[in-house]
């Protein structure tokens, strides 16, 4: 059975404030109601059993309010359960900083493992960073697995990559994590692959004894010419990326990337204001993939909206450098258009862990457009507190399509204009001039002459200078200078 006393009424909690805290909250693990996914009737969780892990979230809680504690572990309970997991209770202790060794202290884990005894769960999720000696001693007092939240959105991340360029950075930042958390067999690291050399002692023994080297060495030798292949595979698909990036720029094309928070809508936005076809699901990192598509502009001028990986709070490390090169296309943006889930009960937080990833690869100084999303499934108080504090907010529904077309306008407003203004007549036989102009340039006016088309542009500096030759300006200045 449960202690009872080692668990706090929530009457208690909402008189907590962020001052000194005290003693018995400092020791205490508090349940957090509303997690629990399992299932009442009999035969699906008899279905689910089998093909699901029976999880209890553990969390610290060590600054801010407990609401935003409570906030951060139903968002690992999201996680838990888009990679396949069966959440059965979730659990907050309060201290002043993780334990050294158990994460929630030494006490408390026998506090724990009376929990997962009692709910029969086989695996339990920490929500922060675990060290290898957290994992083994949590692993040693509760006997079942545990996992951390870093473990767990590299998995979510494994599932979900489809194209090469994604596997391989999964798979890149999944080595980096596991190469320290490696662990030898059972209690002894000397397990011997060949000889008790540098290993010594238990794993020798008569016919084994000679040069060798430890099973975990091998493993680490392994992967890390494993990291080093990944990493020079990766660098060659950027080469074809930034390649992509370079004919883009030469052509002065604008480009707009769609970044947010991980389920806020990017993919949905993207298919409404281009008909992309993304992947749209209503789960936690559902495309890892970017995708780049056209669009045009009301003046004709054509620009690319790019759909990112979503984001999330603390982003594991691993994550973001193995996914620099797809977050590059963010940090080369014109324009970041920043999708924010009005239905999430902490938005605020949303867009501060978005800033964060977006500083990491240089693209916190970008122009940004704030858009925030599911506002038919909002409540109006929250609309109005929101219009409140991001008054320049675009808000709309990419379910409903409702907004869309104010979205589109606020984007084209702040595409970057061409620099070059010109005067031009251009004779009708050079339609393909006419065609780059409507296509990179923005069209201020047009009129037929009979000698061709006159037309008033704002264009790029290369492209003002194949329509010189076709200048009104120029060519009467010619003809003035003329005896």
């Amino acid at each position: 059975m449960r202690d009872q006393e080692s668990f706090v009424p929530q009457d208690e909690l909402d008189d907590v404030t962020t001052g000194e805290m005290e003693l018995s909250e400092r020791q205490s693990l508090r349940r957090v109601p509303g997690l629990s996914t399992e299932l009442t009737d009999v035969t699906e969780v008899e279905y689910r059993q089998l093909r699901l892990e029976r999880v209890v979230l553990v969390g610290v809680w060590t600054e801010g309010t407990v609401t935003d504690a409570e906030n951060s572990l139903a968002e690992l309970a999201a996680l838990a359960e888009t990679a396949g997991s069966q959440v059965l209770e979730g659990l907050i202790q309060r201290r002043t900083r993780p334990d050294p060794a158990t994460y929630i202290g030494r006490g408390k884990v026998d506090d724990l493992g009376a929990v997962v005894l009692s709910t029969g769960a086989d695996t339990v999720i920490c929500d922060g960073e675990l060290s290898p000696s957290q994992l083994r001693n949590l692993e040693q007092r509760t006997k079942v697995k545990v996992v951390d939240r870093t473990a767990l959105i590299l998995d979510i991340f494994a599932q979900h990559a489809k194209s090469k360029e994604g596997k391989a950075q999964v798979e890149l930042a999944q080595l980096e994590y596991l190469l320290p958390r490696l662990r030898g067999w059972g209690e002894t690291l000397s397990r011997q692959t060949g000889g008790s050399g540098r290993g010594g002692g238990a794993g020798g023994g008569v016919g084994v004894r000679g040069p060798g080297e430890t099973k975990l060495e091998t493993d680490r030798r392994r992967i890390r010419h494993r990291i080093s292949r990944l990493r020079r595979e990766i660098k060659n698909m950027k080469t074809v990326r930034v390649t992509k990036r370079a004919r883009r720029s030469r052509n002065a094309v604008p480009a707009v990337a769609i970044a947010g928070y991980t389920n806020a809508g990017k993919s949905s936005l993207l298919n409404r204001l281009t008909g992309a076809g993304v992947l749209v699901e209503n789960a936690l990192f559902a495309t890892l993939d970017p995708t780049t598509r056209k669009a045009t502009a009301s003046d004709g001028r054509l620009y690319t909206l790019s759909d990112t990986v979503g984001f999330v709070r603390h982003l594991p490390h691993q994550i973001v450098e193995a996914f620099r090169s797809t977050l590059e296309e963010v940090a080369a943006a014109d324009l970041v258009v920043h999708v924010v889930d009005g239905t999430h009960p902490d938005p605020e937080e949303q867009v501060r862990a978005v800033h964060a990833v977006l500083a990491e690869v240089s693209a916190d100084r970008l122009p940004e457009l704030l858009v925030v999303n599911k506002t038919d499934a909002a409540d109006e108080d929250t609309l109005l507190r929101l219009k409140r504090l991001w008054p320049d907010a675009i808000f709309v529904s990419a379910h409903s399509g409702w907004g869309i077309d104010g979205l589109r306008a606020a984007i084209e407003e702040r595409l970057p204009r061409p620099a070059v203004e010109v005067r031009a007549v251009l004779p009708y036989d050079r339609g393909d001039l006419v065609a780059r102009v409507h296509r990179t340039g923005e069209v201020l006016s047009t009129a037929h002459l009979p000698e061709g088309t006159l037309l008033h542009v704002r264009v790029g500096a290369e492209l003002a200078a194949e329509l010189a030759p076709f200048d009104v300006e120029r060519q009467g200045q010619a003809a003035s200078s003329r005896p």
